[in-house]
């Protein structure tokens, strides 16, 4: 059970705080709520520059990193299609820099032309060596827009095209910041050697003087229920054929959410599940298959993933790794198939929270969702999960009319 208490300012700001007296370290952690998702058609990708350009100095602060590695801190940050997360550690002492410097970035960035340019290039190198230089690294490129129509989860966080980060101007960097950076849009959690009492201190003293803005209503468009097959076929220069196929689910935030997240742990969690031992090791299909749940805030997908052995063709391995999906709707989940990966998840979640940071992240995360204290019911949550339910969700999930696959083919083995 993590204990926290909350505090929120007169602007918007919400804080949580949990205090930890053991460690001699402050975690802290800001969500801005928003993502890939919140960007418009012709202009994808701001949000993570946004993660990039936060980082290349504020209203008075020239150098983000310079004054907190100083006072003995490490920071990073990630961005995906839902929020934009902002985390730091800092020894207790010298917690007040980290206030100091995360609401400078949020009362204002430092625009500048060369900044702005630095990071863009940042960006859009990145763009081009994970996507478009490196082998099956278009592949989310593809499958995101053969499995969404509508819903802006069409296009991953890096943006849906290079040329969107390339054109981006001042005016749209300053009206992205001006939009979705502000105290209401934000959650600051804290974790560690730090009181609520100072906590409300400096986050009034820091935060408080930022002016309040309305709260953001996005109307973002739901995806229509799918109800035929996609397929899409390419050739690549890669050393292997791959399958690519996805299926429509539940949101994050869904009562069955933890029962889904069970079911692609029973088919693919480790070397001991049913996709890896039927799949790779015995009938040698694939060299190496996954298939996940992406978890997604709005309607997400479980998504499998595979390299295929040479020899064996496309319609071969997705025949094969249907038949693996329909045995386990057949046969069910046996009793100790379902504990290990119950007692998997109850471990991860349990161990994950001995760090401070990951503390931090978990409230804000769970906060954003609708309430932080639900974080205390999820191993619970994953315990009252039965093979039924499993087997219930599994037939929902894995109908040929619910999917989208991409037969990724290489063209030296053609």
């Amino acid at each position: 059970m993590l204990h926290f208490e909350r505090l929120k300012l007169s602007n918007g700001l919400r804080i949580l705080v949990n205090t930890d007296v053991s460690t001699p370290l402050v975690a802290m952690n800001i969500l801005y709520q928003v993502g890939a998702k919140n960007e418009e058609q012709d202009k994808t990708g701001f949000a993570h520059l946004f993660e990039h350009l936060m980082f290349g100095g504020s209203a008075n602060i020239p150098v983000y990193d310079e004054p907190l590695q100083l006072a003995g801190g490490e920071n990073n940050a990630f961005t995906n299609n839902d929020f934009t997360n902002y985390y730091l550690t800092i020894p207790f002492q010298n917690v007040e820099t980290a206030f100091w410097l995360e609401s400078d970035r949020m009362l204002s960035l430092a625009f500048s032309e060369k900044s702005l340019e630095v990071q863009r290039q940042v960006v859009v190198e990145e763009f081009r060596q994970r996507y478009l230089n490196q082998p099956y690294g278009d592949a989310w490129l593809l499958l995101r827009p053969l499995a969404y129509k509508v819903h802006p989860y069409q296009w991953p966080t890096i943006g849906k095209e290079i040329s969107h980060i390339e054109q981006a101007s001042m005016d749209d960097v300053r009206g992205f910041f001006s939009k979705w950076y502000h105290p209401s849009n934000a959650i600051l959690t804290l974790s560690g050697n730090i009181t609520l009492e100072k906590a409300r201190e400096l986050s009034e003293k820091w935060f408080g003087p930022i002016e309040p803005k309305a709260a953001i209503k996005s109307n973002i468009p739901a995806e229509p229920a799918q109800t035929e097959k996609r397929i899409l076929e390419v050739e690549r220069p890669v050393p292997h054929n791959a399958l690519y196929k996805a299926w429509h689910c539940g949101k994050r935030t869904d009562s069955d959410f933890h029962t889904v997240d069970l079911l692609t742990d029973i088919l693919s969690g480790g070397k001991s599940s049913r996709l890896y031992n039927r799949l790779v090791k015995e009938r040698k299909i694939f060299s190496g298959l996954n298939l996940y749940l992406l978890g997604e805030l709005d309607p997400s997908l479980v998504v499998a993933d595979g390299k295929i052995y040479d020899g064996v063709s496309h319609t071969q391995a997705e025949q094969a790794l249907n038949e693996e999906l329909f045995n386990l709707i057949a046969t069910g989940v046996g009793e100790r198939e379902l504990k290990k990966v119950v007692q998997k998840a109850e471990s991860a979640f349990i161990f994950g929270e001995m760090n401070i940071g990951n503390r931090a992240l978990n409230m804000a995360y769970f906060e954003m969702l609708g309430n932080a204290a639900e974080m205390n019911l999820e191993t619970s949550k994953y315990r009252s999960v039965t093979g039924d339910m499993i087997i219930s969700k599994a037939a929902e999930i894995f109908r040929e009319e619910n999917s989208s696959v991409i037969y990724y083919k290489a063209t030296n083995n053609q």
